[in-house]
Parts: C-alpha cells; sequence; structure tokens
C-alpha cells in the first residue's frame, strides 16, 4: 500500500520568486522518490512543469500547513538557497528533499509527476504531532475541497475537528483552526458560526 506523506512543496516562479503549496506525495521509504499529483490548473504544477525542479518538506508546523492550504502565505516563511537545484529549503521545516522531474503523465485528471531525490538534508528534529495537529492537517485538507463539499458535511466534519485541537491543542494549533474556519465561514453565505470560539 502506498505512503502519502502531508508535506509542503516549495518552487521557484518565473519571476525567481519562492512559491509554497500543501502537497500529499506518495513517497518511498527514505524519500528516494515518490509521486506528487497536483492538478494542471495549480501554481505547483505550472513551476514544476517550467523549472523541473523543488523541495519537498516535511514539518511539525500546522499552523504553516494551514495557511499554506488557503492560500498565499504572507509574509513568506524564512528560507535558505538549495543546494542541488535552483529553490530554496523553509529554514523551520524538519526535512527538506530538494527533487527533480523525471517523467510527467497528463493523462489523468491529476497529473502524475516522477520525483527523485538528489539531495536530503536534516534540519531538525521532529517535535512530532498530537490530536490537536492531526486535526489541523485534515481540516486543511477539507479547506482545500470546498467546491466538491455541501454546507452540511463540511460544518458538521469542522465541528468534530474543533474538538480535539481545542483540548489538545496550543497556541498555534488554535489560531489555525481560527484560520481554517474564517476561510471556511467566508466561502458560505449566510457564513458558518466560528468555531475557534466555541467551548
Amino acid at each position: 500500500m502506498p505512503l502519502i506523506l502531508e508535506g509542503l512543496v516549495t518552487t521557484l516562479t518565473p519571476a525567481d520568486t519562492p512559491h509554497l503549496a500543501p502537497m500529499g506525495p506518495t513517497v518511498e521509504p527514505g524519500l528516494a522518490r515518490f509521486v506528487l499529483r497536483p492538478y494542471p490548473t495549480s501554481q505547483t504544477y505550472q513551476h514544476l512543469r517550467q523549472r523541473g525542479a523543488g523541495v519537498l518538506h516535511v514539518t511539525d508546523d500546522a499552523l504553516l500547513l494551514a495557511r499554506a492550504a488557503i492560500g498565499p502565505v504572507v509574509p513568506f516563511p524564512p528560507t535558505r538557497p538549495a543546494q542541488a537545484i535552483a529553490g530554496v529549503i523553509l529554514a523551520d521545516a524538519c526535512r527538506a528533499a530538494e527533487f527533480i522531474v523525471e517523467s510527467i503523465d497528463e493523462s489523468a485528471e491529476r497529473v502524475a509527476l516522477q520525483c527523485r531525490t538528489l539531495a536530503l538534508h536534516e534540519l531538525r528534529p521532529f517535535f512530532g504531532f498530537n490530536r490537536a495537529k492531526h486535526a489541523i492537517v485534515e481540516a486543511a485538507i477539507l479547506a482545500t475541497r470546498l467546491a466538491w463539499l455541501g454546507r452540511e458535511s463540511v460544518e458538521a466534519e469542522l465541528a468534530r475537528l474543533a474538538v480535539p485541537i481545542r483540548k489538545t491543542g496550543g497556541p498555534d494549533e488554535l489560531t489555525a483552526l481560527e484560520v481554517l474556519t474564517d476561510y471556511v465561514r467566508s466561502y458560505y453565505s449566510p457564513p458558518l458560526p466560528n468555531l475557534a470560539d466555541q467551548s
């Protein structure tokens, strides 16, 4: 069974500015190779198609994952230059895999990019994921799928995920819940209740 790893991918735009997006590649042990499956309209795919390289990051920063899922992160998190490719590495990530795209399959709804790691960096220890961090990742994924999901199911799922976040989360996880809730509420009219404020 393939393992899907939730991470963050940095790419460079045509103007050489960094772009950040959450991605869930299918990975091999050790991150030597993996498959990215972006939508063909995504900026990440356009950058990878043009540049042929990027950086996959493993992080325990659930707030950054949440912010990246719903739009551009401003200000952009601190970075350092990649070594094996033209790109940037998130300075606070736990691991970073500089990769090249070896093949592209556009035959399905989502593009399949076969990627090979050129350089793997261990940047800092992985702090770990508790129930709140896991729930934030699930809520962030939910927030990217609003166009395909009905309001009732989104409201119910957010309410369920808010419980462990409020019970076990720290300040960053509570902020992430607020950010995601505000984003989802703004998608619907009338808006959903602010789940971050409920006790």
